[in-house]
C-alpha cells in the first residue's frame, strides 16, 4: 500500500498551490500611482524632511538672504534702506536649484519712494501662471503693540502647469528646512486668496491685528 504524505509532520510548509500567486496579484502595481503621487497638492509629502523628491539644492544666496531678513540688528540708515522687505525664489532653468529670482524684490528703502503700499506691490510680483516661494517681512499692529514677522509663502496658482506644481510642492520642504525659526507659513492658490490683506492679518494673529503695513483692517 502506498503511504499518504504526512501533512502534520511540518505544517509550516503546507502551502496551498496558488497562494503565492494570489498574494502577488493583490499587491499594488509598481506602475500604478499612489494617492499622493496622483495629487500635486500632496506631492510635498513624498519629500520628507530632506532635500525634496526632485533632489533640488537650495543655493547659498537664498540662505544668505533669509539670514539677512531674519536677523534684526542695529544698522545705519543706509543699511536699513537696503534691507529686503519681500523677495521671490524660483527654480533654476534646469530645475536643480532654488535660487533668488532676479528683479523680484522690494527693499525697505523703496517704501515711500517708488513703492506706496508694499503689500500691494508684493502681490503684483507674483506670476499669474507659475509657482514661486517668497519671504515677506510683515509690519503690523495689534491692540497692544507694533510687530514684525517673516512669512514664508508658497504661491501655487490653479493656472500654473501641473509639472510646475509638482516640482515646487515636492521641493518645498528643502527650502523650509533652511528657513529655521519662521512662525508663519502660507500656501496661496490664487489672487483671490491673497489680494485682501485681511487674509494675511488672520495668519499673523487673527482679529487682534488692527493694521497691516500702516493700512487699517
Amino acid at each position: 500500500m502506498r503511504a499518504e504524505p504526512s501533512w502534520a509532520a511540518d505544517t509550516s510548509r503546507a502551502v496551498w498551490p496558488g497562494a503565492a500567486i494570489l498574494t502577488k496579484r493583490s499587491s499594488r502595481s509598481a506602475t500604478q500611482p499612489t494617492p499622493i503621487e496622483a495629487d500635486p497638492n500632496r506631492a510635498g509629502e513624498r519629500a520628507g524632511s530632506g532635500s525634496g523628491a526632485s533632489g533640488v539644492t537650495v543655493t547659498d544666496e537664498v540662505i544668505r538672504v533669509f539670514n539677512d531678513m531674519k536677523v534684526r540688528k542695529s544698522s545705519t540708515q543706509d543699511e536699513v534702506k537696503k534691507r529686503k522687505k519681500a523677495v521671490m525664489f524660483c527654480m533654476s532653468d534646469d530645475k536643480k536649484n532654488i535660487i533668488v529670482e532676479d528683479g523680484k524684490q522690494i527693499l525697505v528703502g523703496d517704501i515711500g519712494e517708488t513703492v506706496d503700499d508694499p503689500y500691494a506691490c508684493f502681490v503684483k510680483l507674483l506670476p499669474p501662471n507659475d509657482c514661486r516661494y517668497a519671504l515677506y517681512d510683515a509690519t503690523y499692529e495689534t491692540k497692544e503693540s507694533k510687530k514684525e514677522d517673516l512669512v514664508f509663502i508658497f504661491w501655487a496658482p490653479e493656472s500654473a502647469p501641473l509639472k510646475s506644481k509638482m516640482i515646487y510642492a515636492s521641493s518645498k520642504d528643502a527650502i523650509k528646512k533652511k528657513f529655521t525659526g519662521i512662525k508663519h507659513e502660507w500656501q496661496v492658490n490664487g489672487l483671490d486668496d491673497i489680494q485682501d490683506r485681511a487674509t494675511l492679518a488672520e495668519k499673523l494673529g487673527g482679529n487682534v491685528v488692527v493694521t497691516l503695513e500702516g493700512k487699517p483692517l
